[in-house]
């Protein structure tokens, strides 16, 4: 037995000994990850482009779907199915140029300059990093304008989801990067400070630090950053509080305030969702939301989420997430002196802890992709497992009308091939749904007469 431990402690150096062999090119295989996933990714949009060719409402949805509903959202889908391609060739142009002509060791080498201008006691590893993160930041942030114009003014525009002027974007934008400025460099610092000081068992550590960074950042968001976005205003005495406050008192959920945020000012699309600590909790309802459904709909939608809260599927998602972020920390325990894998990119001298870290996130793309099919998977059986909690307190017929209401309102996607679903997808389609609730039409849903205008907007787009 003393043999067997002695080998499993010892399986982290050998595998390390293993990765880092002279010469092994990971340059070429992390550009081959890049391209196989992006080859991948384009094959299943693809797939998915000609069920969004489709002219007949699936076979679940010919009752409640207009056929002039369904041309909508199926133009609506194209447009976005284009523009990811396109978007994504453009993000891969952006990664390919920066592995194959070693920007990160010419931007490092840059902001090593730059800090030798730093007063002394500022000088080192730690603070070059903070340079270089800022940097690489402005950078990623200015690469990235055009498609985040496009999809906004042109692409959402098109289709009258958008209700933001250019002002407010670029205000949003400048808000987020004061943010990333004020927060980002004491985090980074931290994270940094952890490995250099703990040894080689830093990941225990580094865990630790983030579980806490997530608790304070779950307390401090909704007082003090999301005001910065958006405005919660408390959600007036009527039908509707009395509605969600006797559905909370039911469930024994430890709601403490109701508020409505005006996500109306920036996009037509619709939401509810809660948040905070385990013993209280804030329930926030878009007043999109509000406004295009019934009472009975909106509570019927909470029901849902609180459905999540009930079953325990948050508490169970914060588990896979943080023993996901051990695992990530611990498998960069491994990769942290590899020194083909600097090597390979172009820092031969110096081993900095942030490239380190970012080279071994690329390095582990595929793995993660992995990850990401397995939590879509558990969170399409969470939400029939909501449904069902909501059909067990009695909204069967009023959570059936909320979702093909939104369903029509935000023109979402009314079919999906199986495999593109199941790759991307972390909500089944509405016939699931509707098929997961033994839902039975008795007539449209939504009036023809009542156009909003998105649907205006998508009349004028065909």
């Amino acid at each position: 037995m003393a043999s067997l431990l002695q080998s499993l402690g010892d399986l982290p150096r050998r595998l390390a000994e293993f990765l880092d062999r002279p010469g092994f090119p990971w340059k070429k295989v992390i550009l081959g990850f890049s391209v196989g996933q992006f080859v991948l990714e384009g094959l299943l949009s693809l797939r998915q482009y000609r069920v969004l060719q489709h002219t007949k409402p699936p076979k679940a949805l010919q009752e409640e779907i207009s056929q002039e509903t369904h041309d909508k959202s199926q133009a609506y889908g194209r447009a976005k199915a284009k523009f990811g391609f396109i978007s994504g060739l453009y993000s891969q142009l952006q990664n390919f140029v920066f592995i194959q002509y070693d920007v990160l060791p010419k931007l490092w080498s840059l902001t090593g300059l730059w800090s030798a201008y730093l007063p002394q006691r500022f000088s080192g590893e730690i603070s070059h990093s903070v340079l270089f993160f800022l940097t690489f930041n402005v950078i990623s942030q200015i690469l990235s304008l055009p498609t985040s114009y496009y999809s906004t003014f042109v692409l959402e525009e098109k289709f009258g989801f958008n209700k933001q002027k250019l002002s407010l974007w670029f205000t949003d934008m400048l808000k987020s990067q004061a943010l990333m400025v004020a927060l980002g460099p004491p985090i980074l610092s931290a994270f940094l400070k952890i490995i250099q000081v703990t040894g080689t068992k830093f990941f225990y550590y580094l865990w630790l630090f983030t579980i806490a960074v997530q608790i304070f950042a779950m307390t401090v968001y909704p007082v003090f950053i999301l005001p910065l976005f958006n405005k919660l205003s408390p959600l007036e005495p009527g039908e509707l509080k009395t509605g969600v406050e006797a559905l909370a008192q039911k469930l024994k959920f430890p709601l403490n305030s109701l508020y409505v945020i005006d996500g109306s000012k920036r996009s037509a699309h619709s939401n509810a969702y809660f948040f905070g600590l385990p013993w209280k909790k804030h329930i926030v309802i878009y007043d999109t939301l509000i406004e295009k459904s019934e009472t009975e709909e909106v509570v019927a939608v909470l029901g849902h989420e609180l459905g999540h809260w009930a079953l325990s599927h948050t508490t169970k998602l914060m588990i896979i997430a943080q023993l996901h972020t051990f695992y990530i920390f611990a498998l960069f325990s491994i990769f942290i002196n590899n020194n083909s894998l600097y090597s390979s990119f172009g820092f031969h001298n110096q081993h900095p802890i942030i490239i380190g870290f970012i080279l071994f996130s690329d390095a582990l793309a595929p793995m993660d992709t992995i990850v990401k099919l397995g939590m879509n998977i558990i969170s399409r059986k969470f939400e029939f497992e909501a449904d069902k909690f909501a059909l067990d307190l009695g909204y069967k017929k009023e959570l059936a009308k909320s979702l093909i209401k939104l369903q029509v309102q935000n023109l979402s996607t009314m079919d999906a091939d199986w495999i593109y679903a199941t790759y991307h997808y972390s909500h089944p389609i509405l016939a699931e749904r509707l098929q997961g609730l033994g839902w039975v039409s008795t007539g449209k849903v939504t009036k023809e007469d009542e156009k909003s205008e998105v649907t205006k907007a998508a009349d004028r787009e065909l």
